[in-house]
This record gives structure tokens, C-alpha cells and sequence, in this order.
């Protein structure tokens, strides 16, 4: 057996390349849009991609199966458990509980693991002329390490009222058909730490049924329902914007994007032209570089790990937009945009050069450090904005603070204030760095950022409230 695990850290998301060596043919699970890793793979191990497997309907990137299949003739065998809404849209292999996969030597069966969403399903995988025995369990967002999927997704991101509870309730006995596994059995995740799938996933990539039985909060719960109903369903973090959209995209067919896109270059007259019709800016530049001097307009999502869920929130998928970016970070932060799919990039600029030699002036973020801010924290007309989620800011915050989540602040934008002097702040700068361009492209001019924020706060034994 052939078994390659691929990670992407900007999604933390995981999928798997598993081949039979003997007989040459591979099958992959759960791929990522921008699939020449998975051709790559086959063309240095001299094998042939078969078989396209997925754990479920992702809600968080844009599975590129299709892509796929495109590319090399292979069959996509899909889940058809959950019911006539959760059927695939497009020509697929149905597969279901108890079905069996042969994959020259390697034997894959099918096991339904509803919960986070109502169709999920697991690969239990065995390695025929090794063992008879099962080795292997891919659970998509079935069984993290540490943590079980969320059941809320579809309500909150998708707007399915009332399929939070029932999905819990699924995902309990679900833990129950886990817990009677044998517990040698290798769990290869589809998410590791970082990912908006659960709230407790850990870092390392695989683990045991045995270990998770020991150490995952949700089999400490052995005949309370209700409890582990209520703790999986509290204190979750928000879904970002885009799930929704990854939902419907995964469902239904949709144009193909077979390789990475080459962006195109713009020039001054081309770059103002954009901007006059409103297209946006999204500058990817560290917040360092961003804070010392921007073009007015532009939205600072740095080019890092979180660039694409950060871009999910603030981009939809009919506009055009443009990056600002180096060169050398195109390829990456293009890859990152394909994953969830927001291909509309009208093109690129490599720096705020353009616009400078062209008579454009840059603006600064107005920064400051904590004794300003204890300072102005005392004045009569001052507004102190928390951009932290809603259960990091209960989990304890800046006496005073209001609560203004970064992803939903353009739509809130009545809660900040345009005559007081607003001090935002974040955990340690990068949501601040987005919400005060946000600020700022929306004409307020009374911002000022404690970029250190509550690492800072935290960290010199400053009060905090709960």
C-alpha cells in the first residue's frame, strides 16, 4: 500500500492519496480544488488515479473532485445517505452504509457517520495482503483529534433552521458506532487545529480510536446525551460567510477550473478605472507594511494562513477584485482563492508603487501602544470596540468593551461610532488590520489601532471583564 497524507495549512484541511502498488491504481480522498498535487503524486509513484472518494458535502472549501475526474477519467463514488436534499447534482457512483470498494489490493467499506452534516460518511480501510483487519478510518469531520464535528453548520452558515439539535443527536450515536471500533484503528481526520469545523481540533495530524476514546471530550459523555448534545452545540466559533456558498457549489454542477490561473499585471489606467466602478483592493501585504502606508479603499487581508477565510468573509462570488500582492506570492495566494472558490481575480498590482508615481497619495493606519490606549480608554468620548469572536470575548474582555465580530462589521456598521474616537483591538493585530481598512473604506476617520491587543493586555496582568 501507497498512502500519502496532504495537508493545506491555510484551510487546515487534509486529504489522501492511497494506491495500490502492485496493481498501480490509487484512489484519493477528499481533494483540494487545485489538484496537480494529487497528478504529481501519481506520476512519481506510477500509478493511475481510479477512484475519488468524499467524506461528505464541504461547506468549508471547494472540493475538487471534479477537477479531478476531469483530468484523469476517474470515477467519483459519492454518499447517497441523508435523504433526497443531500444528493448530489452531477454524474456519480452512489455509494452507501455497507458498500465495498476495491481498489486493486486495498478494500475500502463505507460507513455512515451522520452528525456534522446528514449524509457524512467514513472509509474504513484495509490492506488485504497485509491483514484482514481494517488498519485505516478516514472520518472526514466525523472524529477529529480531540474534538467531533460541528452539527450547527447548516443552520448557522446555511440557513437550515432547526438541523443544529437533530444533527448533535445523530452525531451521539454516530460516536457510539466509533466507540465499538477496535481500537488499533489508525482515524485520519479531514482537519486538523485552526479549522472553523469544530472548536478543539488538535494539531497533530492522525490518531487512534483507542487514544480518542481516552482523551476526546465527546466519549467522556457515555449515556448523558443531553450533556454532549449541549456541550457540542456551546461556544462554537462563527462560520465564516463563504460556508454557505461551499455548500450549494459542492452540490450542484458548476464550471470546471482545471489548473492555476496566471494573473494579469494591471497598469495605472487600468487599476483606477477598477477602482471608479468599485471594484475592491485587497492588499495582502503584512499588516506592518499595510499600517505604514495604503491606497485609499483598499482592504489589508494578509497573504497568511488565514487568507482565504478572511477573503471569504468580505468578497462574494460574483464581483471582480484585485490583489495586491509581490509576484512571488501569486501562485499561493491564487492556489488559496481557487480552494473556496473565488475565481473572479481581475488582476494584480506587485505594490503601492503604481500609485505613488502617479501622484496618488497613501494613507497611514493611526497606531498606538498601551499606555495610549489606557489613556484615551479614560475620556468621555471614546468608543473601545472588541473584534474578537463572541465566545473569545465572554471568555474575558477589556472592561467597557463593545463586541463587534471583524466578519460581520461592515454590516454592523451602525454600532461604531463616527463622532467618538474608537479604539479597536483584536487578540494580536491581524483582525484589527482588516477592521480598520474596513473603517476606513467606509469613510470613518476617528480609528485608532492597538494593534498588540489582548496578547498585550494579557500578558502586564491588566484587568478584564467576563
Amino acid at each position: 500500500m501507497y498512502f500519502q497524507h496532504i495537508y493545506d495549512k491555510s484551510l487546515a484541511q487534509a486529504s489522501y492519496f492511497i494506491g495500490c502498488q502492485k496493481a498501480g491504481v490509487a484512489a484519493v480522498i477528499d481533494p483540494k480544488r487545485d489538484v496537480d498535487t494529487y497528478l504529481e503524486i501519481a506520476k512519481q509513484n506510477n500509478m493511475k488515479i481510479t477512484h475519488i472518494l468524499e467524506t461528505h458535502i464541504h461547506a468549508d472549501f471547494l472540493a475538487g473532485s471534479r477537477e479531478l475526474a476531469a483530468l484523469t477519467g476517474a470515477e467519483m463514488y459519492l454518499s447517497a445517505e441523508g435523504g433526497p436534499d443531500w444528493k448530489y447534482e452531477f454524474p456519480h457512483v452512489d455509494i452507501k452504509d455497507g458498500d465495498v470498494l476495491k481498489v486493486g489490493n486495498l478494500k475500502i467499506e463505507v460507513v455512515h457517520t451522520p452528525g456534522h452534516t446528514p449524509e457524512s460518511i467514513s472509509f474504513l480501510l484495509t490492506d488485504t495482503p497485509a491483514s484482514d483487519e481494517p488498519v485505516m478510518l478516514f472520518t472526514g469531520d466525523f472524529v477529529f483529534v480531540g474534538d467531533v464535528g460541528r452539527p450547527d453548520l447548516l443552520e448557522k452558515a446555511a440557513g437550515m433552521k432547526g438541523t443544529q439539535d437533530a444533527g448533535a443527536k445523530q452525531m451521539y450515536q454516530s460516536i457510539n458506532k466509533f466507540d465499538a471500533l477496535p481500537e488499533y484503528i489508525q482515524v485520519w481526520p479531514g482537519h486538523g487545529a485552526g479549522s472553523a469545523c469544530g472548536k478543539a481540533l488538535g494539531a497533530v495530524p492522525s490518531t487512534t480510536v483507542g487514544y480518542e476514546k481516552i482523551r476526546n471530550w465527546a466519549f467522556q459523555h457515555k449515556n448523558d446525551e443531553a450533556g454532549f448534545v449541549k456541550y457540542l452545540l456551546e461556544d462554537q466559533p462563527e462560520p465564516p460567510k463563504y460556508f454557505a456558498m461551499m455548500k450549494k457549489l459542492n452540490k450542484v454542477d458548476r464550471p470546471l477550473l482545471t489548473a492555476v490561473p496566471k494573473l494579469k499585471q494591471l497598469d495605472y489606467n487600468e487599476l483606477t478605472a477598477a477602482l471608479e466602478k468599485g471594484i475592491k483592493l485587497i492588499d495582502a501585504r503584512d499588516k506592518t507594511e499595510f499600517s505604514k502606508g495604503f491606497i485609499p479603499g483598499s482592504i489589508n487581508i494578509q497573504g497568511n494562513n488565514s487568507f482565504a477565510t478572511w477573503a471569504g468573509w468580505f468578497l462574494t462570488y460574483e464581483e471582480p477584485f484585485i490583489l495586491l500582492a509581490d509576484e512571488s506570492q501569486l501562485d499561493d495566494l491564487t492556489r488559496k482563492l481557487m480552494r473556496i472558490g473565488l475565481d473572479n481575480i481581475h488582476g494584480y498590482i506587485p505594490s503601492t508603487k503604481i500609485w505613488e508615481e502617479n501622484g496618488g497619495s497613501l494613507e497611514k493606519v493611526n497606531q498606538i501602544n498601551i499606555e495610549e490606549f489606557k489613556t484615551l480608554q479614560q475620556e468621555k468620548d471614546v468608543q473601545v470596540v472588541d473584534l474578537r469572536g463572541v465566545a473569545e470575548y465572554n471568555a474575558g474582555h477589556i472592561k467597557g468593551a463593545d463586541n463587534v465580530f471583524v466578519g460581520t462589521l461592515v454590516n454592523n456598521l451602525d454600532k461604531i461610532s463616527k463622532d467618538k474616537k474608537v479604539l479597536i483591538h483584536c487578540q494580536g493585530g491581524d483582525r484589527a488590520a482588516i477592521a480598520y481598512s474596513l473603517l476606513a473604506r467606509n469613510g470613518y476617520k476617528n480609528v485608532l489601532n492597538y494593534s498588540p491587543g489582548m496578547n498585550e493586555w494579557m500578558s502586564q496582568n491588566n484587568a478584564i471583564e467576563y
